[in-house]
């Protein structure tokens, strides 16, 4: 078992830091919110002082943080701290350019680093079975997938430095469009006169099935349960959806990619969480329509 630490003990990096400490690993965590280290050390973690504190002798660092100028912060700050031997595991959501730029930084001190982000959401954070999409060199794949697997139920390796975060953005960029998709044809099915069950089990059947219609349904009552069947509480919020989107925004502009459904998504994202949305599950956006 490792010495790990984890920096970063939100909604999503609490419940993945408690797993690594139920698969025996030595896990020192850290967070700014004294409230989120004190669930951390009642799962089975070890409260540091600081992020100094927390990667003193860890044989890996995980970063679960908000940006990627708080990752950079932390590269910066950390880089001449950590130990040669470490691997650098980086699970936030951040754009591609960042995250090359601080696996670059890792590499010019001797450190071996990847980007590791995740989809799957809180519930899967809490039960372990994320998916991380891995960008790195195969070296640092090999040594961060044994970490990640004991978060998740699926460890891909994507490619170099970046590519984790590229499938990331892109996977949600899909992920958005399509549940406004599946939320307009429920409230045109509705409207039409067509039960929601009945259009339920013709669709997640038929040609327009996605994962948006059959695991995360946006209308209560149908299909299994889902944040819509909590009032859209939990889930993946309204404003991590309209960060991730965003992010492939600004990719597509800095490659030149032509993504007209992700720019109308992040469009009615953000009209969404400017009308105080932002909280809820990104499944609410049904209430736009």
């Amino acid at each position: 078992m490792a010495r790990i630490a984890f920096i970063g003990l939100g909604n999503m990096g609490g419940g993945m830091a408690a797993n690594l400490a139920r698969a025996g690993h030595d896990v020192r965590a850290f967070d700014l919110s004294a409230e989120a280290l004190a669930r951390a050390k009642s799962a089975g973690c070890l409260a540091s002082d600081s992020a100094a504190a927390a990667v003193d002798g860890a044989e890996a660092v995980v970063t679960m943080l908000p940006a990627g100028t708080h990752v950079e912060q932390v590269y910066h700050d950390l880089a001449d701290t950590v130990a040669p031997s470490a691997i650098l595991i980086d699970c936030s959501t951040i754009d591609v350019a960042t995250a090359r730029q601080v696996a670059e930084l890792a590499r010019a001190r001797g450190l071996a680093a990847v980007d590791a982000p995740v989809s799957g959401g809180i519930a899967a954070a809490a039960a372990g079975t994320l998916t991380f999409m891995v960008g790195g060199s195969a070296e640092a794949f090999a040594r961060a997938e044994p970490i990640l697997g004991a978060m998740g139920k699926a460890v891909i390796h994507a490619g170099a430095s970046g590519a984790g975060q590229a499938a990331k953005i892109c996977n949600n960029m899909i992920l958005g469009a399509t549940m406004i998709a599946t939320a307009e044809a429920f409230v045109l099915a509705e409207k039409l006169g067509l039960d929601a069950q009945a259009f339920y089990d013709i669709a997640s059947v038929s040609s327009g099935q996605s994962w948006s219609m059959t695991s995360y349904c946006p209308v209560s009552g149908v299909g299994p349960e889902t944040p819509a069947d909590r009032g859209y509480g939990g889930g993946f919020a309204t404003a991590l959806m309209l960060k991730d989107l965003r992010l492939a925004r600004e990719a597509a502009d800095d490659v030149g990619a032509a993504t007209p459904m992700g720019r109308r998504a992040a469009e009615l994202y953000e009209a969404f969480a400017a009308e105080g949305h932002g909280g809820e599950d990104f499944s609410a956006i049904i209430k736009a329509l």
